[in-house]
């Protein structure tokens, strides 16, 4: 059976379905390509590589329609390291954190391991479900995660609110990694929103970008800067000279120019097609296709029971006991369809399948008739 072969008129016609890294647009990485000789290998310092860091920065604020006094960040590192910022940068004394898989559970880790800050509060939830924050006065920065890569669970962003339905005081930390450009957000409702650019917005990794409101701004700069101005941390870590070097058009240490480059051009693609509603129209129409058919098979069924919390950048679907799932992945990825097992440390008899704006619903479509020729075959 391993000798399986697809017809090749069943077969996507991009094969990337990953969950990060994710699938780069064609036609970003010809224009990578076309401007390569003036942009690859100059000097982050100058004009042409900040002409295109301040289009980023531009790019989405205009994409999240940002209001006035919030400011777009980025630093090198991605999200792991935006953790170990947001210890030093973002949380006074004690925080909450919603734990409901591998990725948010990682945030705790780092804040336990923090000295400097107090146990934080945390509530759990079982994988394929979320849990709710709830106000608390000994907290003053609250950790949520709008879209859990590990499990394909998203959440709503929301304040909590506490029993008088007033907004708690806290500021409102959301890891966006795998939601960011693909979900659907207000603002009001976050002060800091951070993401790596190697998922929704078709990029590499390495990078963090945050979008923070004048609460966290105001107290980025008064934790940061070292010595007698805050908190000591390594300059690296240190979102105050981040912020300030954001604002110059610019990261404080060397960035992946290529990364930079192809985030904000997929930025420019989704703000000239019609910005966020596009880009979350478009996961939006591959999660219907996914979710639908893992509803109408008989061997599928998608692993978040509630519907409004099934993710729609990263699509979870258990197979039955009698199909496995890591057979079947394998012959898709004989035939160039990759990336489509389940997180490792989940393990489920599953496939995690990603609807990042960049994946054409079509091929999502061509992906499940594949799924079934193969497990029609295996049966």
């Amino acid at each position: 059976m391993t000798e399986l072969e697809i017809p090749r008129e069943l077969l996507p016609a991009d094969g990337r379905f990953g969950s990060g890294p994710s699938k780069v647009r064609p036609d970003a990485v010809a224009s990578l390509s076309a401007e390569a000789a003036g942009y690859l290998g100059t000097s982050h310092r100058q004009s042409t590589v900040r002409e295109v860091v301040r289009r980023l920065r531009e790019g989405l604020s205009h994409l999240w329609s940002l209001p006035d006094g919030y400011e777009v960040a980025l630093g090198n590192g991605g999200t792991t390291a935006f953790w170990d910022a947001a210890t030093f940068g973002l949380i006074e004394q004690r925080s909450q954190h919603l734990s409901f898989g591998e990725f948010s559970a990682k945030f705790v880790a780092c804040v336990k391991a923090a000295p400097q800050l107090g146990d934080p509060e945390v509530i759990t939830a079982e994988a394929g479900t979320h849990p709710e924050p709830r106000a608390d006065q000994s907290v003053d920065a609250y950790a949520l995660t709008h879209n859990e890569t590990s499990t394909g669970v998203m959440m709503p962003v929301r304040r909590p609110r506490n029993t008088s339905g007033e907004p708690a005081s806290g500021l409102v930390l959301v890891d966006a990694t795998s939601a960011a450009g693909g979900l659907r957000v207000d603002p009001s409702e976050f002060d800091a929103y951070y993401f790596a650019p190697q998922k929704c917005f078709g990029s590499d990794g390495g990078l963090w970008l945050c979008a923070l409101s004048p609460a966290a701004v105001e107290r980025i700069e008064r934790l940061g800067g070292g010595g007698e101005r805050g908190r000591w941390a390594p300059h690296s870590l240190d979102l105050a000279i981040a912020l300030e070097n954001s604002r110059l058009d610019q990261t404080y240490n060397t960035p992946s120019l290529a990364t930079l480059f192809l985030t904000a051009l997929q930025v420019e693609w989704f703000n000239e097609n019609g910005g966020i509603e596009f880009a979350a129209g478009r996961c939006d129409a591959s999660a219907e296709i996914l979710y639908g058919w893992a509803e109408r098979s008989s061997f599928a069924v998608p692993f978040v029971a509630k519907p409004d919390e099934r993710s729609h950048t990263v699509g979870t679907i258990d197979l039955a006991a009698g199909v496995d799932a890591t057979h079947v992945a394998g012959i898709l990825r004989r035939h160039g369809v990759v990336d489509t097992e389940s997180y490792r440390k989940l393990g489920r008899n599953q496939l995690r399948i990603a609807l990042f704006p960049a994946i054409d619903p079509a091929d999502v479509e061509a992906l499940t008739r594949c799924v079934d020729w193969i497990v029609e075959r295996l049966a």
